[in-house]
């Protein structure tokens, strides 16, 4: 990483030191300390919560950017980071400053007196506390890691809560089923708020209406009582009254706009009278969420691809669900102009490689694979085994600029560069140069 050290550096360190785990799921810890603090979590704007195995964060980016078209100030919890934690707490429209971070992160620290407690659970309790003292109209969070016992979990009436795609992901922390996981997701659904449900597979849908009918909340399922598609480029949403013609989706590839309509049908569960049909087609067309599918223009790398004429791209998924969508984006573009392309790949160990590589065979890019700074992080070798056993063609690399020079010397055309996998080496590609880094 490239940042300089920040005030608030040495107490996020001295976080990291309060619970053995990085991830230990549990509500008690969250819920003495937010006690300690005087409860700010029953202290902010209306919620919007959501959970779910893929798309969380482009759901969230989209509902950020409706809100603020329509002038809301809109507070938003996102993590993990990329490049500064700061990313993960936006203030009324504003990363939070590195002044008021260090001053939120010691006094939320205090409270702690030391006791256990997660790093995600104390430096959420600090996007409660910060969230509670800036006044917004709205406050979008998205669940770290399941949702039952997820420290966001502790917010008790959300104005709408909002379930993304389930699918297979952290299986040592939510179970091997859809079935299981789905019932860690539909933990963040509550008594009477209304709930909004992307398409699901039936397992999941089973365990997440089961929920909504024993709590009383009103369930919207897309493909149910609203419906989204993509007609003539642009996206289409069928409310129960009204037909809305939107723009496409800022952020590329077919699965968002399937992010987009559910962004568009939570925020028409929260019945704000200023997100009108004309906030929503500007939020649509303007959200931005880096490691998306982000087309790299800039930083040292972008500089590299341009010198050949090639196009370079990054994209942060990292489970099978998240390899599906990434084959369809890349057949997308390859329908535009049939350049080779070529992926630069890099995922943490525990990641099931192989199940992210087989649905890329369909669009047969040259696999490169790297590591990257992550104890977890898995062997280039290990990885070019796994694309291998799906049917692609991979070779290990020694970082990623080896990667990249290796991709830029492909015979042909200019290729199609993608580095993707990890977040964490998403994140290190964005650092690379303060231009890229997410603001």
């Amino acid at each position: 990483m490239t940042d300089q050290l920040r005030p608030h550096d040495a107490a996020l360190e001295r976080l990291r030191a309060l619970h053995p785990n990085r991830i230990d799921l549990s509500l008690g810890r969250m819920r003495r300390l937010c006690a300690a603090l005087g409860h700010p979590e029953r202290r902010l704007p209306p919620v919007v919560h959501v959970a779910g195995t893929n798309g969380k964060g482009s759901t969230v980016a989209y509902l950020r950017a409706i809100g603020e078209a329509a002038g809301l100030k809109v507070h938003v919890f996102t993590s993990p980071h990329l490049v500064r934690f700061a990313e993960r707490i936006r203030l009324a429209g504003r990363l939070i400053d590195e002044d008021r971070l260090a001053d939120v992160l010691e006094r939320v620290e205090a409270a702690n007196a030391g006791e256990p407690i997660t790093f995600f659970e104390i430096t959420t309790a600090a996007a409660f506390q910060a969230f509670a003292e800036t006044p917004a109209d709205l406050c979008l969070l998205e669940v770290g890691l399941g949702g039952v016992l997820d420290a966001t979990n502790v917010v008790d009436r959300p104005a709408v809560s909002v379930v993304t795609p389930v699918d297979i992901d952290h299986r040592e922390f939510l179970g091997d089923t859809l079935t299981a996981i789905a019932g860690e997701k539909a933990g963040i659904i509550k008594a009477g708020a209304p709930a909004v449900v992307a398409r699901q597979h039936d397992e999941a849908m089973a365990v997440i209406e089961a929920r909504a009918e024993a709590l009383g909340a009103p369930l919207t399922v897309i493909g149910r009582e609203i419906d989204a598609w993509s007609e003539r480029g642009r996206l289409m949403v069928q409310t129960p009254d009204r037909l809305l013609d939107l723009p496409a989706p800022s952020l590329f590839g077919p699965h968002q706009f399937d992010n987009a309509g559910l962004a568009v049908a939570a925020a028409l569960a929260l019945e704000e009278a200023r997100i009108d049909e004309t906030a929503i087609a500007r939020g649509v067309a303007g959200a931005v969420w880096p490691a998306r599918f982000q087309r790299l223009t800039q930083g040292p790398l972008a500089a590299m691809a341009a010198e050949r004429g090639a196009d370079l791209w990054l994209d942060g998924g990292h489970n099978p669900h998240a390899g599906r969508a990434l084959a369809q984006a890349l057949a997308a573009l390859q329908a535009r102009d049939g350049r080779p392309t070529v992926l630069i790949c890099g995922l943490l160990a525990r990641k099931d490689a192989r199940g992210f590589f087989a649905p890329l065979a369909e669009v047969s890019p040259m696999v490169l694979t790297t590591a990257f700074e992550a104890e977890a992080a898995a062997s280039p070798d290990d990885l070019a085994l796994a694309a291998g056993e799906a049917g692609l063609v991979a070779d290990p690399c020694d970082g990623v600029h080896d990667a990249m020079r290796r991709a830029l010397a492909v015979e042909g055309a200019p290729p199609r560069i993608v580095i993707c996998g990890s977040l964490h080496l998403a994140g290190e590609v964005l650092a690379l140069s303060p231009e890229t880094w997410p603001v």
